[in-house]
């Protein structure tokens, strides 16, 4: 018995000294007010002796027993940390030339196994914001079934569940997503849920001459409505005029809002975009493509919603052929993958495609192929010459919305064309 009762105080001693090492991933969060910064640090101790590094920080320092006394070094700025540790969570102040601020630090949780789960909603939210409280907590690798309404709130049978507005399904919080990551959404799966869809009978004054669309005849009782043949393939007007009657297009279903919250206090109606995603309206959001959304909040907050049977470019009447979607997509995390990403990026077997969202259409292609520059210069290491040499032979351009409050292009060039370039080593690439 005294033989035993020394092994399990042996073995109790070594799992305390397990737990206390502080070697290992962390994740740094400096506070100043309501103000919050991450950072991931992998730290390793050897004896009284501790070291870090994260993104461009390294961390040298000293432990004795509870107490932490470090330097931080964040470029060529230097940190001062006092901390404690509680055995969890580290506790304390960086001060530097810029002040003090608050320390919290915390061990990266192992992920679960990715898993497939399916999400029934019940509420529908017409913003992206922080504030929202999760529907779901997924781990990253988990796959999402669920099902959204369409813009004006209505489901598969007919039931209206939500007022207009391009009312989204979630949010769902991405455990272990921090400020700074990114967030992978591969779309599996986008299928029409329903035989009809809603749409527009006018172009958007903003794609037309302002002469022009003044002296545009009112048409009266055009019913704008459509029937989706999903054994054929194709859409046709409900109520089609007599020049109509036989014109049908191929059905192309896709997903016009996927985001996360904004950063901060932020809040955008969902018919906004911007870099965190949201009404992007892009026609090649289907089934096969990864969109890339940066996180900017803790969990990442991901919304999806408003699907569109099929949409021409523009989204020219501000109304595509609008009808609820039954979706399944996978999340991934990308640690640290934000890091000079501006706006939405997105690749499907074809493409890689960089977004530049913005008030003007001139200023939306600037940031797309600068988006796409950056991505060249990330990924393949290429030089700026190498990226003119490459865009200027190979860059194309979509010009994704223009009825929203900003202006959507697309830039983008076929992965055929990158095939014969190495791409950067993993882990060596960085952002510029």
């Amino acid at each position: 018995m005294r033989i035993l009762a020394a092994l399990s105080t042996l073995a109790f001693l070594a799992c305390l000294h397990a737990q206390t090492t502080l070697s290992g991933d962390w994740v740094f969060v400096l506070s100043r007010f309501d103000q919050k910064n991450y950072q991931r640090m992998s730290l390793t101790q050897n004896g009284t002796d501790l070291t870090g590094k994260g993104r461009g920080v390294t961390l040298t320092g000293t432990v004795h027993g509870d107490k932490l006394e470090c330097e931080a070094k964040p470029g060529d700025q230097t940190v001062k940390v006092t901390a404690t540790f509680d055995g969890r969570e580290i506790h304390g102040i960086a001060s530097s030339s810029d002040g003090e601020q608050q320390l919290l630090a915390y061990r990266e949780a192992p992920h679960a196994a990715p898993q497939t789960r399916t999400f029934e909603p019940e509420h529908f939210y017409r913003l992206f914001s922080g504030a929202i409280a999760p529907v779901l907590h997924i781990n990253p690798g988990d796959t999402i079934k669920t099902w959204t309404v369409d813009a004006g709130g209505w489901d598969s049978s007919g039931k209206r569940r939500s007022n207009g507005g391009n009312p989204e399904t979630g949010p769902f919080y991405i455990d272990g997503a921090i400020p700074g990551d990114a967030l992978a959404i591969t779309l599996n799966r986008v299928h029409l849920n329903r035989d009809s869809a809603i749409s527009d009978g006018s172009l958007a004054a903003n794609a037309l001459d302002a002469y022009y669309f003044a002296d545009l005849e009112k048409v009266k009782d055009f019913n704008a409505d459509w029937t989706l043949d999903r054994e054929r393939g194709v859409a046709h007007l409900k109520e089609p005029t007599a020049k109509l009657k036989d014109y049908t297009i191929p059905l192309r279903p896709m997903m016009g809002c996927i985001g996360v919250a904004p950063g901060g206090d932020m809040v955008y109606r969902s018919g906004f975009l911007g870099g965190f995603g949201g009404n992007m309206d892009y026609n090649e959001m289907r089934e096969g493509v990864t969109l890339y959304l940066p996180v900017s909040q803790p969990g990442a907050l991901l919304f999806i919603g408003d699907g569109h049977a099929a949409q021409g470019d523009g989204e020219l009447t501000g109304d595509a052929l609008e009808t609820s979607m039954d979706v399944e997509f996978t999340v991934n995390l990308i640690p640290g993958g934000a890091q000079g990403q501006s706006f939405p990026r997105l690749e499907n077997s074809e493409y890689i495609m960089a977004m530049g969202i913005a008030g003007s259409l001139n200023d939306a292609l600037k940031g797309a192929t600068t988006g796409l520059s950056r991505w060249l210069a990330r990924d393949y290491g290429l030089n700026p010459a190498e990226i003119a040499a490459v865009l200027g032979t190979s860059m194309r351009y979509d010009i994704a919305e223009i009825v929203d409050p900003y202006v959507n292009v697309v830039a983008k060039v076929k992965k055929q064309a990158l095939q014969p370039i190495p791409k950067q080593p993993t882990g060596s690439s960085r952002p510029r």
